[in-house]
């Protein structure tokens, strides 16, 4: 190979003193939505805090789940799996259509009946005993840092990197400040607010750029033509590097020697699908926040109907950046892409900020900048507050059973800054995987390790005799068969277009998709074989767990359990007396009655008023109110909170939300057809 001249770096135009003007307005109005919401929500209790008080109605139930799905990562990964590969890619999000859908109208019946918080508590109280739900925890929280966190991150730092010409980790760190509001104040119904928020800009911005996108192509035909004569002037000789698929438009490929097997999509695909939508607990938390089951199906509805927009404000603007941009988005020459993007693998990822950068005004990029920002605020906030309330309550509460309330406030925000760190040291490792495709490392990832969680839920949620042995076996059968392929990904990654494939033959003639299908088949094998062999799961387990007993009545012990839990915590929060906030249920439980604070003596009121305000900002800032000095006297429990979800709808808003169950499918449906 001859060398090259060196090519005009992407993102040589910078942002101007107008999209800068854009950038603040857009900060201000989301931190004005996030204290709006901060003031107007009861963060103070567990249901308010995590999930949002369950007032949710369907349309931030809805944008949520949107917004938290469309991260950075999409943005900069779906857009560069359509410059390299074409319209492939976009098979994951339309199945993601199908998913939610099942959530709403399968899965999220069971988790209301069931009264659960969180997923890795489904586990426990369907199967017994804590080692399943340990298990499900620290799994989840693995799948958070190599599949979510690390990537918006990396993704939104890319693009800054770009448009700015900023430090990589530089601009990581910067992404991490924006977020820590959100993170240690917020709780999920300033998320969910904020995301709804953040669904608009996107949106508005996203539809911009497919606007002026489509104009400078040339329109459906141009784009059509010009993308399969889309080569760059420099590649290597005598090989297929820089040569467009000849399937590029088409979902559906050979099942044998296709980047995407139609086999993989339609089965390998949907298992790990099933557990991010309908077990994830980053969806399905916002899903339990809706005031009504009713209400959920509809936030679900929405975000199926939004599911659809990608591929036409993402993947289809990725794949005109390579027909305008050819030699710098479609690089094949490794010394070449290293002098574009410093990335020898690929330049893909940069076709969605290439677009920007090059092709809008001014003003207009301040707006695409704002709208990156905001995919990687919804999905990191998200993240952030569901991995916290997960490993908070399910891991460290096992271990800390008499934890204060303030303990497990620290606990949560100290492991989110571990997660940040843990993010930041894996994204070397992003770069260089999986040729530059950023959004083909996500699912690929997914597939070795969701597959064994999905079918632990599926069985769980709809097959009675599943118990806790078959459940926890199953587990850890499927997690080391996938962690072993995983493994074997990374010691013999994929060679390059020019290079000779040596890799073990379960690499090489193995999908990653096909993979999935016999892991998850694997797991089923053995979840059903040792359930059979051993003690059938005891009544408790099953009423109102399953998708067969979600009707049962409410066990009165049930009751008894929930008043008894309260009462503890309440005795656990009073022993602690050099607390200086308490939550705000037992400053409602103080009605005259029940308290009798006694009077502060001179020096206590002069201590608390030199601190009082930086402390009742901290308290505030945490969702907690001030304790008075003095006041030791016992808390009443609160009144307990009903432990059991309701599952009654009005029939004629469930007649709705069915009707446009069926025009969703249809659309669903139609679309893969048409281009499959």
């Amino acid at each position: 190979m001859s060398p090259s001249p060196s090519p005009s770096p992407v993102g040589r135009t910078t942002l101007g003193t107008v999209d800068i003007v854009v950038l603040v307005v857009y900060f201000l109005l989301i931190l004005a939505v996030g204290f709006w919401s901060m003031w107007r929500t009861k963060r103070s209790t567990v249901k308010g805090y995590f999930l949002a008080g369950k007032n949710m109605t369907w349309w931030p139930v809805g944008a949520s789940l949107f917004a938290s799905n469309i991260g950075s990562g999409h943005f900069i990964g779906l857009a560069g799996s359509g410059a390299a590969a074409g319209i492939g890619a976009i098979a994951y999000e339309w199945n993601g259509m199908l998913m939610v859908l099942l959530l709403g109208w399968l899965f999220l019946p069971i988790y209301v009946a069931s009264g659960v918080v969180t997923m890795p508590e489904y586990l426990q109280r369907r199967f017994g005993g804590r080692r399943t739900q340990i298990f499900t925890t620290v799994l989840c929280l693995f799948i958070y840092i190599f599949t979510k966190i690390s990537v918006d991150m990396y993704a939104g730092a890319l693009f800054i990197h770009l448009a700015l010409q900023w430090n990589i980790y530089v601009a990581v760190v910067l992404l991490l400040s924006i977020t820590a509001l959100y993170t240690v104040a917020g709780g999920l119904a300033a998320v969910i607010y904020t995301d709804a928020a953040q669904t608009v800009i996107m949106l508005a911005g996203a539809l911009t750029l497919m606007g002026f996108s489509f104009a400078e192509v040339g329109g459906w035909d141009a784009l059509m033509n010009g993308y399969l004569n889309a080569i760059p002037s420099m590649r290597v000789p005598n090989s297929t590097c820089g040569i467009p698929r000849d399937d590029s438009f088409h979902i559906f490929r050979d099942p044998v020697n296709s980047d995407l097997p139609w086999p993989g999509v339609i089965i390998g695909m949907s298992i790990p699908s099933m557990w991010y939508w309908c077990s994830d607990q980053v969806i399905v938390q916002r899903s339990l926040a809706a005031k009504t089951l009713t209400h959920a199906k509809g936030g679900s509805l929405l975000a199926a109907y939004l599911k659809i927009l990608p591929f036409f404000v993402i993947l289809l603007p990725g794949m005109i950046s390579r027909v305008l941009y050819t030699d710098d988005v479609a690089c094949a020459d490794p010394e070449l892409c290293k002098q574009i993007c410093g990335n020898p693998v690929g330049c893909s990822d940069t076709a969605y900020t290439t677009l920007v950068m090059e092709l809008l005004p001014t003003g207009l990029r301040g707006l695409m900048m704002a709208v990156m920002i905001a995919a990687l605020m919804s999905s990191l906030t998200s993240i952030f507050n569901s991995a916290s309330t997960i490993f908070t309550m399910d891991l460290w509460k096992t271990f800390r059973s008499q934890a204060s309330e303030r303990e497990l406030m620290i606990v949560g925000r100290l492991f989110v800054l571990l997660l940040v760190v843990a993010s930041i040291l894996w994204i070397p490792i992003i770069q260089a995987s999986q040729g530059g495709q950023l959004f083909i490392y996500i699912q690929s990832i997914s597939t070795y390790l969701q597959p064994p969680v999905s079918i632990i839920f599926l069985t769980g949620c709809f097959w009675k005799r599943t118990n806790e042995q078959g459940a926890f076996w199953g587990l850890v059968v499927g997690l080391m068969v996938g962690c072993i392929r995983m493994l074997l990904d990374f010691i013999y990654p994929e060679p390059l277009c020019y290079e000779e494939d040596d890799r073990p033959a379960v690499l090489k003639y193995v999908h990653y998709l096909y993979f999935s299908m016999l892991l998850s088949f694997i797991t089923l094998v053995v979840v059903v074989v040792i359930s059979l062999a051993t003690e059938a799961p005891k009544p408790e387990q099953i009423s109102r767990l399953t998708w067969f007993t979600r009707f049962d009545p409410v066990e009165p012990k049930e009751q008894v359990f929930s008043v008894l839990r309260s009462t503890k915590s309440s005795e656990v929060i009073t022993s602690q007396r050099n607390d200086m906030c308490v939550t705000g249920s037992e400053k409602e439980s103080c009605n005259g009655k029940a308290c009798h604070h006694r009077k502060d003596s001179s020096s206590s009121v002069s201590s608390v008023q030199k601190q009082s305000r930086l402390m009742s900002a901290f308290c505030w800032l945490c969702g907690m109110d001030r304790r008075k000095e003095g006041d030791d006297t016992p808390v009443m429990p609160p009144p307990p909170e009903e432990a059991i979800g309701s599952l009654e709808e009005k029939p004629r808003l469930r007649l709705i939300v069915n009707i446009n169950l069926l025009i969703c499918l249809s659309v669903t449906a139609f679309i893969i057809g048409y281009w499959a």
